[in-house]
């Protein structure tokens, strides 16, 4: 009886090492918020901007490193990436107006595209054996929410002795020590025979005439918008919105006195809770319809985000809405992944994703830019809120039609 391939290859552990990496960096920057914006005397805009322009990009650099990887190489995409985040980071730090910002953060993004799910996913999808695929995607995914358990409560901590600036340049540097990480990112290239005598162009022009794909295309919009909006400004809501903290109970005794502590422990918790929730998006993905869990994933959202905003935010419904958030979280990215590798093949799944993810980062641009736009003219949050929860029912509904019929069955070909 034939041995069943290992899940956790080189590859596999080494994606997530660079993932849990880049996503730590990333999830960070709502902790910047306040501090920039006071040291500066910016309007919440300004910043949020940055931030939105830099998930805009990352969207945009997706589907561009996903086909550098399938051309030269995908250590070489990710090198570039690595290189390029550490940049935007540095400039970053020495930038006082908001056109600095707004403009390096094209190079934060791009970096993000470079070493994030699109590049990382597809190596690790094509290293994976058939039956290990939709766990080995979920466990990827899953590291990006464990970089968001410290990323953020890191910067937090690291704040409270060093200037924002000095902040970015440690992450800068943190960024390039991950390259070390390069030369364990050995895949052999899973292809189907017809793929052989295919171009990307013409696999990329198939999907973009399917439905599926463009209903897949269109309900990863409102994912981008509410996990983009929450990590930019769920920190800043938090602080000013929330209910105060006890002395005497839970949170005050274990050293979360303030609600600015609480705001960047949230992200924390919705990482953590995404570690079990995505493990477990990928454990249902080999045995239910990823379509219909996709569905049932956004009418989780949607519901959650609902309940919280109608009722009084406190610290206990913070934690609350973050472990409900935090399970359905990244849960999505395995099976959108997984579903467009299942309709389309593994060949050129890194850029069909991307042009999805494109979408997903579209989303995040809308919900970061909004979310500072409507604060600086309404006071508070609560408009774009509602968007979010109506954006969200939308993406329930439209992936019910997508046709999961399978693509051609991959088989190995070389390196």
């Amino acid at each position: 009886m034939p041995k069943s391939p290992s899940i956790f290859t080189p590859v596999l552990i080494t994606g997530c090492l660079i993932i849990v990496i880049s996503f730590a960096v990333r999830s960070s920057f709502g902790v910047f918020q306040i501090p920039i914006a006071e040291e500066f005397n910016w309007l919440r805009s300004e910043f949020s901007l940055a931030i939105a322009i830099q998930n805009l990009a990352w969207g945009i650099g997706q589907p561009i490193f996903g086909a550098v990887a399938e051309k030269i190489g995908d250590r070489k995409a990710i090198l570039i990436g690595a290189v390029v985040y550490a940049l935007g980071l540095v400039l970053s730090a020495y930038s006082t107006t908001p056109l600095a910002h707004q403009t390096y953060a094209w190079l934060v993004g791009f970096g993000v595209a470079g070493t994030g799910f699109g590049v990382i996913l597809a190596v690790v999808g094509r290293a994976a054996s058939d039956e290990n695929r939709s766990m080995s995607l979920a466990i990827v995914s899953a590291a990006g929410s464990a970089g968001q358990i410290f990323g953020a409560p890191m910067a937090e901590w690291m704040l409270g002795f060093l200037t924002w600036q000095s902040v970015f340049l440690v992450f800068a540097a943190i960024m390039v020590a991950s390259i070390l990480l390069l030369p364990f990112m050995r895949a052999p290239t899973p292809i189907s025979r017809p793929e052989l005598e295919e171009s990307m162009g013409t696999i990329v022009m198939r999907a973009f005439r399917d439905p599926s794909y463009a209903m897949i295309f269109m309900g990863f919009f409102s994912c981008g918008y509410q996990l983009a909006f929450v990590t930019a400004h769920f920190p800043a809501m938090v602080t000013e919105m929330c209910g105060p903290i006890l002395a005497g109970g839970i949170l005050h005794n274990i050293g979360i006195t303030t609600t600015s502590a609480l705001g960047a422990v949230s992200l924390s918790l919705i990482g953590a809770a995404n570690v079990a929730g995505t493990l477990l998006a990928g454990w249902l993905g080999n045995r239910y319809s990823k379509k219909y869990l996709l569905a049932a994933i956004y009418t989780g959202r949607t519901i959650a985000a609902a309940v919280f905003i109608l009722l009084p935010i406190t610290p206990v419904s913070v934690l609350v809405f973050s472990a409900v958030m935090g399970s359905l979280w990244l849960a999505t990215v395995p099976l959108t992944s997984g579903l467009v590798a299942h309709l389309y093949g593994l060949r050129y799944m890194g850029t069909l994703y991307g042009f999805v993810f494109l979408s997903h980062q579209l989303g995040s641009f809308l919900g970061v830019w909004l979310g500072g736009r409507m604060y600086d003219l309404y006071g508070d949050y609560t408009m774009v809120w509602w968007i979010g929860v109506g954006i969200g029912a939308f993406s329930a509904i439209v992936h019910l039609p997508i046709r999961e019929d399978r693509g051609p069955k991959p088989v190995l070909g070389a390196a």
